[in-house]
């Protein structure tokens, strides 16, 4: 059981059935009363997050999540196949749905971390940063400084991020999947 003084960041529980991660957790001391804690979970099924406010009598059954090594092979329509790192043969699916916002940063062959939970492959976690290639780069106009430095521009996966204005078309750059934020320029 998962009590209230471990229901900390990356603390995996189950709510009503489903594995949940916490994201954020942030304690709050009232004047007379008892403390509560608020955090932000992401349900590993669906992705999807929700905040949460939990008191000291709240207790949880931990998820048992499985990780195991795996590569992205393929995209077909809406479903993204995904070997074991160790036996390409061995094959699985995920639905768009169910990566949640990961299916943007995924380019073939990448090396990815498969979450399991009760003998089903639920989600994909991918590295923190990733490496990719700009597949297209309007030019940087330094004109206007009202607003800050930065272009929007595609990467080889064809997710649109904002760089600063000395990223060309070509260069790779560092991303942050968490986020999706630009962090730099690889030389």
């Amino acid at each position: 059981m998962v009590t209230y003084d471990e229901l900390k960041k990356g603390a995996q529980i189950i709510i009503d059935g489903q594995p949940y991660e916490i994201v954020e957790s942030s304690l709050m001391f009232k004047g007379r009363g008892h403390s509560t804690l608020t955090a932000k979970l992401k349900n590993l099924l669906t992705g999807n997050a929700m905040s949460r406010t939990f008191q000291p009598s709240d207790a949880f059954k931990e998820a048992e999540i499985l990780k195991f090594s795996a590569k992205f092979v393929y995209v077909h329509r809406e479903n993204y196949v995904f070997s074991m790192a160790d036996n390409s043969s061995k094959r699985f699916e995920l639905e768009r749905s169910q990566l949640g916002d990961n299916y943007r940063f995924l380019k073939t062959n990448q090396s990815v971390e498969a979450l399991q939970f009760k003998d089903k492959i639920i989600n994909i976690v991918l590295p923190i940063k990733c490496a990719y290639r700009v597949s297209e780069a309007p030019p940087g106009i330094k004109g206007d400084r009202s607003q800050s430095g930065n272009k929007q521009v595609t990467i080889e996966t064809g997710a649109v991020i904002n760089v600063p204005l000395f990223v060309e078309q070509d260069d790779i750059v560092e991303i942050n999947t968490e986020s999706g934020e630009y962090v730099r320029r690889v030389e």
